[in-house]
C-alpha cells in the first residue's frame, strides 16, 4: 500500500508542511500531516475496542477520507461514500466483516466501469467540521460521538452529486448480501 505522500505526488498534489490543512481547513500548524495525526491518534474519549463504538471509527475514516481524496487512490471515494450511504440511507449496521465484502463487490463493479470517477467537491468545501473541531469541541464521549456523526453526515451531503452512483452500488451490494 502506498503512503499518503506518494499518493499525493501521484495525484499531482504538493503537500504543504505548515499552516491549516490544505484540504479540509482544519486549524493545524503542520497542515495535512497534523490533520492525519489527529485522525490516527485523536478521539481518545471513545473506546474503539468496544463493538458498540465501531460505527464511530467507520464514520471517522469515511469522513476524513472523503475530505482528503487527493491522498488516496481514486476508487477510495466509491468505497467510503458507498459505506456512508449504506449506513445513512439504508441503516446498515456496519461491521468490520462487511468492509472486505463491499471491497470485493466494488472490484467487480470497477471491471465494468473502469473510467468512472467521482469528482470531489472543491477543496475546503467538503464539510466545515474537521478533525480539530472534534478535538477542540468534544468534551466527553457523548459529545464526541455526536460530533462525529454530524461530521460524517456533513461530508456525505457535500458529495451529493454522486449519491445516485453510490445508491446503485449500494443496491447491488445489498442484493448480493
Amino acid at each position: 500500500m502506498q503512503d499518503y505522500i506518494d499518493l499525493a505526488e501521484k495525484n499531482g498534489v504538493t503537500l504543504l508542511a505548515s499552516g491549516k490543512c490544505q484540504f479540509c481547513g482544519a486549524n493545524t500548524k503542520r497542515g495535512i500531516h497534523e490533520c492525519l495525526e489527529i485522525f490516527n491518534l485523536g478521539f481518545q474519549s471513545i473506546d474503539f475496542s468496544q463493538v458498540k463504538n465501531h460505527l464511530y471509527r467507520f464514520l471517522i475514516v469515511d469522513a476524513h477520507t472523503l475530505q482528503h481524496p487527493e491522498i488516496h487512490g481514486r476508487w477510495n471515494n466509491h468505497f467510503h461514500l458507498t459505506r456512508l450511504h449504506l449506513i445513512f440511507k439504508y441503516d446498515v449496521k456496519w461491521a468490520y466483516k462487511l468492509s472486505p465484502i463491499l471491497s470485493n463487490y466494488l472490484n467487480t463493479y470497477k471491471a465494468n466501469k473502469p473510467n468512472e470517477y467521482l469528482t470531489p467537491p472543491e477543496v475546503l468545501k467538503r464539510g466545515k467540521i474537521t478533525t480539530t473541531d472534534i478535538l477542540e469541541n468534544a468534551t466527553n464521549e457523548t459529545a464526541c460521538k455526536a460530533l462525529i456523526v454530524k461530521w460524517a453526515m456533513e461530508v456525505y451531503n457535500k458529495w451529493n452529486n454522486h449519491l445516485a452512483v453510490v445508491d446503485n452500488i449500494a443496491k447491488g451490494f445489498l442484493d448480493g448480501n
